[in-house]
């Protein structure tokens, strides 16, 4: 194992927990495969590398494994959904540290728009008329805490309230508990109905103050658009690089896990001075 000398280098405490979440090799499953070569930390450690510093894969510094070999790994454990697993394990671990329901009952949405690259190709890239911007739009799910929930990528001409509706189907489906969703005006009318009838979620539209100039936080909606913040402190995701959206949606995931990787591990986390009544009900 090479030594540690990037910022985006996982510390032992961040390995410990990452390590044992990640797919097990292919040789030791009953299929079988070849040993990995490389040992799996500097996989890990040179995929966060180029989310943290937004280099072309085959740019890597030369005391990482081969840009293929990383990259391979990441195309593989993307399309496995290993990253979407490990979010939420970590998003429980986050949720159960703070004395609060393990998974999430009410969600807030928003989306992002951001320039591509000409990498991002004509099928998958449109044009944000509002934003004036010609790439593609992130939808993002958060618990209250600003935690990842969900993401999907779609080209940015794709309206709010359509792509939510993907969003919202596949919550029903994997997070059946979440009922509450907060958004901006942009999801209110036709999907508020569409939500309640189709997933027995209701919409709830948190407005700016009447009256109000400038910037304002606006409640529950300040918690998501924190968490676009977040995204956008990993350099890959200022612009969007990838041919393909589930590449895009994976450095995505990957930039809130290493936030959420460095809570855990600092044990930056303490418990909510007012418990949820799930967690006052189950110590009663």
């Amino acid at each position: 194992m090479r030594a540690r000398r990037y910022p985006s280098d996982l510390t032992d405490q961040e390995w410990q927990i990452l390590g044992p979440m990640l797919p097990p090799p292919a040789c030791r499953t009953p299929r079988g495969g070849r040993p990995e070569l490389h040992d799996r930390r500097d996989v890990v450690n040179a995929i966060r590398y180029v989310v943290s510093t937004g280099i072309q894969w085959r740019a890597l510094p030369c005391d990482f494994p081969p840009w293929s070999t990383v990259y391979k790994s990441f195309a593989k454990w993307s399309h496995a959904g290993a990253w979407e697993e490990i979010q939420d394990r970590l998003r429980t671990m986050i949720r159960t540290k703070m004395g609060r329901c393990p998974n999430p009952v009410t969600v807030i949405i928003d989306s992002q728009s951001v320039k591509g690259s000409d990498t991002v190709g004509a099928l998958t890239r449109g044009y944000d008329a509002g934003k004036c911007i010609n790439g593609r739009k992130r939808h993002v799910i958060t618990d209250t805490r600003g935690l990842p929930v969900a993401v999907l990528v779609t080209p940015a001409n794709i309206q709010d309230r359509d792509a939510a509706k993907l969003l919202f189907e596949r919550l029903h489906e994997y997070q059946p508990q979440v009922v509450l969703s907060w958004g901006d005006s942009a999801y209110g009318g036709e999907l508020e109905k569409w939500a309640k009838d189709e997933c027995g979620l209701t919409v709830v539209i948190s407005r700016r103050p009447p009256g109000a100039k400038g910037f304002v936080l606006i409640p529950r909606r300040w918690v998501v658009e924190r968490t676009n913040a977040w995204i956008m402190k990993s350099r890959r995701n200022c612009r969007d690089y990838e041919r393909r959206p589930d590449h895009s949606e994976a450095h995505i995931t990957l930039a809130l896990l290493a936030i959420m990787l460095r809570r855990l591990a600092r044990g930056a986390i303490t418990p909510e001075r007012y418990p949820s009544a799930a967690v006052l009900a189950a110590g009663a």
